[in-house]
């Protein structure tokens, strides 16, 4: 979670909303990212999806069973249905995203009954440094 961490304060630099995603597989961290969207022209660069694009390429296949990621917010819906797309294993992240959560706060999309795959999910890691690098990116835009 700590290298999310640095890849959020990272994105905060570069004036990018501070999300960072770190993806682990046996214990060896194979893909990193934090937020482009501004930087990249594009709403699908969030730090997860980026996280996942990388790691697929690494592998070379878009099935990603082995995999952790490790995020400093909640996921969006968008992020949470590409870790399904992507088959992962487990979802480490830090603070609940109240506003747009799809993992437990707004919806319940890794666990979802319907769908043909469930993530693992451990949430509460790192909760307060993974908030405030948010209050303090959005309190100095203010």
């Amino acid at each position: 979670m700590e290298a999310a961490l640095e890849e959020a304060h990272l994105a905060a630099q570069r004036g990018e909303v501070p999300v960072g995603a770190v993806l682990v597989v046996n214990q060896r961290i194979v893909a990193r990212a934090g937020n482009r969207t501004i930087g990249d022209c594009d709403p699908t660069a969030h730090a997860e999806v980026l996280a996942l694009r990388e790691a697929a390429k690494a592998f070379g296949k878009h099935r990603l069973p082995e995999a952790t990621l490790y995020v400093t917010i909640e996921p969006c819906a968008m992020c949470a249905g590409a870790m399904i797309q992507a088959r992962v294993e487990r979802l480490v992240y830090g603070a609940d995203d109240p506003k747009g959560g799809a993992v437990r706060s707004c919806f319940s999309m890794l666990d979802h009954p319907r769908l043909n795959h469930r993530v693992t999910v451990t949430s509460g890691v790192l909760p307060q440094e993974s908030a405030t690098v948010l209050q303090e990116f959005f309190a100095s835009r203010r």
